[in-house]
């Protein structure tokens, strides 16, 4: 009798990933037919492509969720933030109660493959993983973490050993910390691991009542909670949620534990004092490793509607910060010895803080283009290029324009395609727009930059800038206004003050334009152009001596600078815009700036 050989059972390496839909039965009790007909638009709009775009294949599916091998754990997480995006891009109208959100879990193991399915403890790991991640959260294991480490963009937080059901072994977790959005429901349970901190990652003490009156703490709670969702906005911070964070409240604390406890770089801890007629608020950034103070600042005004003033305060705090936390983590990736695409993310976008100068930007592009050649899906490298590109044109340090303009609409359009609700990528978009007399489009990408983030400063200012184009100057300055209202240190401040200056010399308001533009000056003393408009400005009023002073200083600066820098590129038909435009021509002619 012959002995028939054994079958062979196929068996390799791979990037398993688990996903189902949280609160299932919940959804389908509800209604059956809303929920499954949801479902299957949701995996055919946003699931499906993910997965096929990144190498993946579905292998089976579940009934309300699915299992997926990938060739390897960055194409895995890769597709998962992916389409964790999409789906809450196409779920974001929907009521709460009725809102489907995959929650996935990552493994990397040997498992054994059949054509529909695949086996094997590694895979059951990654449906564990899957059942302890949040609705709309990614949670992956140490043996993935260590493959993908350095080579995505996203942030992961240490959830430490996890006792998994059914899985006789504590398995080290991650969680995902997505665009925007931190795993909060989990923060409670974060143990510290060996491993450091996330980047940017931050938590908001209780602001403390000085005022002596128990009323007002509705108010300065209120300025805490709105301040910690506002961070939380911060692409790819880390916040530690209200409950964990108000558990400090009125106690006596040891920052440098509370990071340790939390696995947090960075506390904020702050004070109210209000008065009979004013109020004042102290805040203070400590690094939680050394205790080190790293930046303080005070609010301080008469009072007016204490709801509109939360509103500003929380505005102006986090538009500071975030510029304060990446100068930080620039100075922290210096030291870095192989830095990853987030270390030199970090390092390019200090630099455009630093200022709008032909150097700076050409500084910041190198990082930007460092941090793409480790990963080219990088979605803040994307966006940090685009934002050179249009402020190299849009502060005229740069003489062809139109390809710059269009180099910024590309690789802003090329991380929208990646994550949607990228606020900043929006508001870089609608400038881009806007100076390539696309205004309207332009002043829709900004006003969505605005829906994803009230806080974007910069897009009230690309707003402004719209209205001078559509001849409409008289609108500019009040959402200017709003800019400098929002951000009043911002670092773009003087390209807000120069916008309300040619819209006042649109309308013939030359005076008006000369504070304006001196104000300019004052903020940015290295923004040649500022310099020209003062010059253009003073000549037409008759100021030819400081007009000439003002040239000299801008040449300076950019000595090849000429008028046909300004006529060469039309960046609207407006006759309004094209006829003030030709005055401010007029007037640099009068100041002695060279034609070209």
């Amino acid at each position: 009798m012959v002995q028939e050989p054994p079958i062979r059972v196929e068996r390799r390496l791979a990037a398993i990933l688990a996903a189902d839909v949280a609160g299932y039965s919940r959804l389908m009790h509800h209604d059956e037919e809303a929920t499954h007909a949801k479902l299957t638009t949701l995996l055919a709009d946003g699931v499906i492509p993910a997965i096929s775009a990144h190498g993946g294949r579905i292998v089976k599916n579940t009934g309300d969720g699915f299992l997926a091998e990938f060739p390897s754990a960055v194409e895995a997480v890769r597709a998962a933030v992916q389409f964790q995006s999409r789906i809450g891009e196409l779920t974001t109208a929907d009521a709460e109660d009725r809102r489907i959100a995959f929650r996935v879990g990552i493994n990397v193991g040997d498992v054994i493959i059949e054509p529909h399915d695949v086996f094997g403890d590694d895979v059951n790991i990654a449906a564990r993983l899957e059942s302890i991640a949040e609705p709309g959260g990614i949670c992956i294991s140490s043996s993935a973490y260590d493959h993908i480490r350095g080579k995505i963009s996203a942030e992961f937080v240490d959830l430490g050993e996890q006792n998994l059901k059914n899985i006789t072994r504590p398995i080290r977790a991650y969680a995902a910390v997505l665009d925007g959005r931190s795993p909060t429901t989990q923060v409670d349970g974060i143990r510290p691991g060996p491993l450091p901190p996330p980047r940017l990652s931050i938590v908001v003490l209780p602001f403390a009542n000085v005022s002596g009156d128990p009323e007002q703490d509705y108010f300065v709670d209120g300025v805490t909670e709105s301040l910690t969702t506002d961070l939380s906005r911060i692409a790819r911070s880390f916040v530690i949620g209200r409950h964990t964070a108000f558990t400090y409240k009125g106690k006596s604390v040891d920052l440098k534990q509370i990071g340790h406890e939390l696995n947090v770089r960075y506390a904020l801890e702050g004070s109210v004092q209000r008065g009979d007629s004013r109020l004042r608020v102290n805040v203070q950034l400590v690094d939680t490793e050394t205790g080190t103070h790293l930046w303080a600042d005070r609010f301080d005004k008469p009072i007016g509607d204490l709801f509109d003033m939360q509103d500003e305060i929380v505005s102006r705090l986090a538009n500071t910060l975030k510029g304060e936390l990446i100068a930080v983590e620039a100075r922290r990736s210096q030291r870095s010895i192989h830095p990853d695409a987030m270390d030199l993310n970090f390092q390019g976008q200090a630099y455009i803080y630093k200022g709008i100068t032909a150097k700076n930007m050409s500084t910041a592009r190198h990082f930007f283009k460092r941090a793409l050649a480790v990963d080219t899906r990088s979605v803040s490298a994307l966006v940090g290029m685009a934002m050179v590109d249009l402020l190299t044109a849009a502060g005229l340090l740069s003489e062809d324009r139109i390809a710059r303009f269009l180099a910024a609409e590309e690789m802003a359009n090329d991380a929208l395609s990646i994550y949607p609700n990228h606020a900043t990528a929006h508001w870089v978009l609608g400038g881009v727009y806007i100076y390539t007399d696309r205004v309207t489009q332009g002043v829709s990408e900004c006003e969505e930059a605005l829906r994803l983030d009230h806080n974007a400063a910069c897009a009230h200012g690309f707003i402004g800038l719209a209205k001078y184009y559509m001849g409409r100057a008289a609108e500019t300055e009040g959402h200017m206004l709003e800019a400098l209202r929002l951000s009043p240190r911002d670092k773009t401040v003087y390209l807000w003050t120069s916008s309300v200056a040619i819209a006042k010399l649109q309308l013939g308001l030359d005076a008006e334009a000369a504070v304006w533009l001196r104000r300019t000056v004052e903020a940015n003393r290295n923004f040649a152009f500022g310099h020209f408009l003062l010059a253009a400005t003073l000549s037409l009023l008759g100021a030819l001596d400081e007009a000439r002073a003002a040239v000299r200083a801008g040449l300076a600066l950019d000595p090849d600078f000429t008028i046909r820098r300004i006529t060469a590129t039309r960046l609207s038909d407006n006759p309004t815009y094209l006829t003030g435009r030709e005055r401010i021509c007029e007037g640099m002619r009068l100041a002695g700036i060279p034609e070209g």
